[in-house]
C-alpha cells in the first residue's frame, strides 16, 4: 500500500530531478558577462582579462578604426559589426577589451561586453530576443570564430546580424575574431566549386556571412622593430630593467624558437623575463 509518505517522498524525488525554472537573464553587477546555456543565463566576469590599450602596438589602424567605431556605438550613434581576422597572436581579441575597458570608464558609460561562444551560435537568437528589451548598449563579443565542413550554424549568424526579419538590436553590436578572413576553411569553399551544381550560388551563400560585418580589420605578422618596440613598451610598463642589447639578443632568439614574432609572444617573452628575475607584472 503506498502510503502519504511515500508519495511525498517520491514527489520530492521528481522535483529534484525536474529542470529548474529559468531565470531571466540579467545585466546587473557587473560590466562583463559570458552566455552560457543549459540553463540560458549570463554569468558575471568581475575582473576582465585585458591590457592597457596603449600597450597594443604595431596595429595602430586598425586600432584607431575600431576605437571610432565603438565609440559612435556607446555614444548611442550607428556603428558596424566588425569583423578582426588575420595573423595569430597579433591582439585581435585585446584589442576588443582593451576598448571596452577603456570606454565604458570614460564618461561612467554601461557599456557592457558579453561573450558567446562558438559552439553556442546556434542559441544567439534567445540571446538577443533577452537584449532587444535592455537599457544598456552590449558589445557580442565572439573569439575564434570559424566554421568547418558540414556546420550549417553559420546560417543562424548571417540571419541574425542583418538578414532576419527582426535583425539585429539597436543597442546591440557584434566582434567577431578570426584567422580567417570568409570564417570558412579554403578548402571548404573550393570543395563547393567542384561538386555543387551551381558552384557560383553555393560558393557566394558561404562567404556572404563575412559581408554581414561592416568592418573588416585584418591583423598581419608584425615586423622585427614591431616586435622589439613591444618588448620595450612592456619593459617600461612594468619597470623591468635591463641592457638593452642583451634584451634584444635575448627577445630575437626566443622569437626565433617559436617561428613566430607577434604581440602573443612579446607578452610570453616578458612573463619568462619577469619570472627569472623574481619580478611581479601588475
Amino acid at each position: 500500500m503506498i502510503t502519504d509518505n511515500i508519495l511525498k517522498r517520491i514527489a520530492e524525488a521528481l522535483e529534484r530531478l525536474a529542470p529548474s525554472v529559468n531565470s531571466t537573464p540579467n545585466l546587473k553587477g557587473a560590466d562583463a558577462f559570458v552566455w552560457n546555456i543549459a540553463p540560458d543565463r549570463l554569468t558575471p566576469v568581475k575582473a576582465v582579462n585585458h591590457v592597457d590599450l596603449g600597450l597594443l602596438h604595431g596595429i595602430d589602424h586598425v586600432r584607431e578604426i575600431l576605437d571610432k567605431n565603438t565609440q559612435q556605438f556607446a555614444d548611442g550613434f550607428p556603428a558596424n559589426n566588425a569583423l578582426l581576422w588575420g595573423a595569430r597572436g597579433m591582439g585581435k581579441s585585446s584589442l576588443v577589451k582593451a576598448l571596452h575597458a577603456k570606454i565604458r570608464t570614460k564618461g561612467n558609460k554601461a557599456l557592457a561586453l558579453i561573450e558567446i561562444h562558438r559552439e553556442d551560435i546556434p542559441t544567439l537568437p534567445r540571446l538577443l530576443d533577452f537584449l532587444r528589451y535592455t537599457d544598456r548598449r552590449v558589445i557580442l563579443f565572439c573569439d575564434d570564430l570559424s566554421f568547418d565542413n558540414d556546420d550549417s550554424s553559420y546560417k543562424s549568424l548571417k540571419a541574425v546580424l542583418e538578414g532576419g526579419i527582426e535583425g539585429r538590436p539597436d543597442n546591440v553590436i557584434f566582434y567577431a575574431t578570426s584567422n580567417r578572413r570568409h570564417l570558412m576553411p579554403r578548402e571548404m569553399i573550393e570543395n563547393e566549386r567542384s561538386t555543387a551544381i551551381t558552384p557560383a550560388e553555393s560558393v557566394e551563400e558561404k562567404i556572404s556571412l563575412s559581408d554581414r560585418f561592416g568592418l573588416w580589420l585584418g591583423f598581419h605578422s608584425c615586423t622585427q622593430d614591431d616586435y622589439l618596440g613591444m618588448i620595450f613598451s612592456y619593459m617600461d610598463h612594468y619597470k623591468i630593467k635591463g641592457k638593452q642589447e642583451t634584451i634584444r639578443a635575448e627577445a630575437l632568439e626566443w622569437s626565433q624558437t617559436r617561428g613566430a614574432r607577434s604581440g602573443r609572444v612579446a607578452w610570453q617573452f616578458i612573463q619568462d623575463l619577469a619570472g627569472r628575475r623574481k619580478i611581479k607584472l601588475t
